[in-house]
């Protein structure tokens, strides 16, 4: 299966569930919430970093937990930039 290419729009939504990820993230260390997470540090690096701008589900299920965020506000800042509940 050949994936399309990215589009302006996904490389956007993946810089700004990174951006969210780095800000949650606080002083904890990548390394720390990766492990927390089962992921890799490399993979979190990738994705705070904008470079996985759309990782798997399972991935963004766990860093949630890890990070206490609702996968819904995750979710929400992928497609608008704003969680959930915000006020506009």
């Amino acid at each position: 299966m050949i994936r399309p290419p990215l589009t302006p729009n996904l490389i956007a939504a993946g810089e700004r569930l990174g951006a969210a990820l780095r800000s949650a993230r606080g002083t904890r260390s990548q390394a720390e919430v990766a492990l927390a997470a089962g992921i890799s540090p490399e993979t979190l690096r990738k994705i705070e970093g904008g470079r996985v701008p759309t990782p798997a589900f399972g991935t963004i299920v766990c860093l949630s937990e890890a990070l206490g965020i609702p996968v819904a506000d995750l979710a929400e800042i992928w497609l608008t930039g704003t969680p959930a509940g915000t006020p506009s």
